[in-house]
């Protein structure tokens, strides 16, 4: 107990001193022993290295679990040293109820046999979400976390010790400083009948802080070596996060491309098994020239201020124009009821008589009449009539 209370009072006495020297320092009323500029440069980076990989960590984090009681759950679980349960992805969930939904419906439905088909695919989406999740977590953030809690925490503690022995040079160097003064002091103004008592005892208070001094300078010394060789790893450090980086897009790059070769492998199931009764479904996957330069109709008619649509040749199936001969559109009447109004989005200049010309920001009377193509409609403006694309309206109510 008294061997504790020895240390104790020591530790106190000495984080006391050094907490003056600090507030010294500050205040500028003590001097301070500067790092030589190569170990500045070092810790600059080291800090430097540490904040970045912490926001990249933590936004790589939220990317891949945007759940936040789901990111905290897998953190409880780390820290307590015990295996991270199994999620279902939101995709492979969707797949499940998309196929629970076609039992009820009944799989031989068309509805019924297109979830199944959309259900498998969602699934295999989500097991694509799986696969790239773990691969990122092991290859990206598992070193990402190592350093910030490895070698970054040594790093500290270096540091912070490097910041002590220089607190206790200083202390020493100041010590030493004023025993120097007081001991010129005293021989400029001896005192011949103490002289010979006070010099001895003022040179021995001297050399004892010279003494501790060397101790102090040399440990300093050897705390900088050794801070120095940890924070010059700070290079390795990169080398590692850089190979882990590309590792990372590899793992990115390989679920995109899984994930755009189901999205296309489903397009052509559901085109081929919907082609007899919704005969324009994924028309866009038939010609993928035209669906790269085309917007379809239904973005292109309810966003204003767009680059007008493009209208295809009549050999490209699945697009605007009339399969058949020209529409005898003096032969056409405005029915009753079913006409509109509509505002025309863009210049549109006929290419043939059966069309009708059109000016932007002017309205037309339109309607449909049987087996018309449902691109297009019948426009009427005062006395002229003629076809006009739906992808160049705005219907209005």
């Amino acid at each position: 107990m008294d061997f504790n209370l020895k240390k104790l009072t020591s530790d106190a006495g000495v984080f006391f001193t050094r907490a003056v020297q600090f507030t010294e320092e500050k205040l500028g009323s003590a001097e301070k022993t500067e790092l030589d500029t190569h170990l500045e440069n070092l810790i600059a980076r080291a800090d430097c290295t540490k904040n970045w990989t912490e926001k990249i960590f933590r936004q790589t984090e939220v990317l891949l679990q945007p759940n936040p009681s789901a990111r905290i759950e897998e953190f409880f679980y780390e820290k307590l040293d015990k295996k991270i349960p199994s999620r279902t992805t939101n995709g492979e969930l969707l797949g499940q109820y998309m196929l629970d939904a076609a039992k009820d419906f009944g799989p031989g439905t068309p509805y019924g046999s297109t979830l199944i088909t959309v259900g498998e695919y969602q699934s295999r989406l989500g097991g694509a979400e799986r696969e790239f999740l773990q691969t990122s977590a092991i290859n990206f953030l598992t070193p990402l976390r190592n350093f910030l809690e490895g070698d970054w925490r040594t790093i500290s503690k270096e540091r912070r010790l490097l910041e002590n022995r220089r607190l206790d040079l200083d202390i020493c160097k100041a010590r030493v400083k004023k025993a120097k003064q007081a001991e010129a002091k005293a021989a400029a103004e001896p005192d011949f009948q103490e002289t010979r008592p006070r010099n001895y005892v003022l040179s021995a208070s001297a050399s004892a802080a010279e003494q501790e001094l060397r101790v102090a300078q040399t440990e300093f010394d050897r705390q900088a070596e050794v801070t120095r060789l940890l924070l010059e790893g700070i290079s390795s450090t990169h080398v590692n996060h850089l190979r882990c980086l590309h590792e990372f897009v590899e793992a990115q790059a390989t679920y995109y491309a899984q994930c755009h070769q189901y999205m296309q492998e489903l397009q052509k199931e559901l085109s081929s098994a919907n082609s007899n009764t919704y005969p324009n479904s994924f028309a866009s996957n038939a010609n993928p020239s035209t669906s790269a330069t085309c917007p379809s109709p239904v973005s292109s008619a309810t966003l204003p201020g767009v680059s007008p649509p493009c209208l295809a040749s009549t050999s490209t199936p699945g697009i605007a124009r009339e399969p058949s001969g020209p529409l005898k559109i003096q032969d056409v009447q405005q029915p009753s009821t079913g006409h509109r109004k509509a505002k025309v989005l863009y210049d549109y200049d006929a290419h043939d008589t059966s069309e009708l010309s059109l000016l932007a920001d002017e309205l037309i009377t339109v309607y449909t009449v049987p087996g018309m193509d449902p691109d297009w409609l019948v426009g009427e403006r005062g006395n002229q009539k003629g076809k006009v694309p739906v992808t160049y309206l705005e219907l209005l109510s």
